[in-house]
């Protein structure tokens, strides 16, 4: 493994606060939308969000997703990204503790609140989720993708 390239897909998921999460209906519909993260050894990554969210509702149907971390700001034609392909869903009374751990952490870096699990189990608004990637890339000089293990 090319360890610039490793050094440099941790640097755009360490500089970067929001990930684009794609999902996908039971009948296959795409939706994409941008969801601030956490994440935990660059393998695992942590959002809040609505369990009624049409993102939360598709991974019911397709825990399969697709992510997407990239700096938006940056000039034309110098962008540079992760791509992850991931399986998702909420996080369970199993591994919440760790999982808010982990979101809160992050958060309090960014000027955020901490996160307990009141804030995330019924009744309150928002639910913890988790994606775990199962394969993850960076594009070359020629766009063609290139595997990365960023753990």
């Amino acid at each position: 493994m090319n360890e610039d390239l490793v050094a440099h897909g941790r640097a755009i998921v360490d500089a970067n606060l929001y990930l684009v999460l794609g999902t996908a209906d039971a009948d296959g519909r795409p939706w994409a939308t941008p969801v601030y993260f956490a994440h935990s050894g660059y393998r695992e990554f942590l959002w809040v969000s609505k369990p009624g969210a049409e993102h939360s509702r598709n991974l019911e149907a397709r825990a399969n997703v697709g992510i997407v971390i990239f700096d938006s700001t940056v000039a034309i034609s110098t962008g540079q990204a992760v791509y992850i392909s991931a399986t998702a869903q909420e996080v369970g009374a199993e591994g919440r503790s760790e999982g808010l751990e982990i979101f809160t952490r992050r958060s309090l870096s960014h000027g955020g609140r901490e996160w307990t699990a009141d804030d995330v189990v019924s009744p309150a608004r928002l639910r913890l989720y988790r994606a775990t990637a199962v394969d993850q890339y960076l594009l070359d000089e020629n766009d063609n993708r290139v595997p990365v293990d960023l753990v």
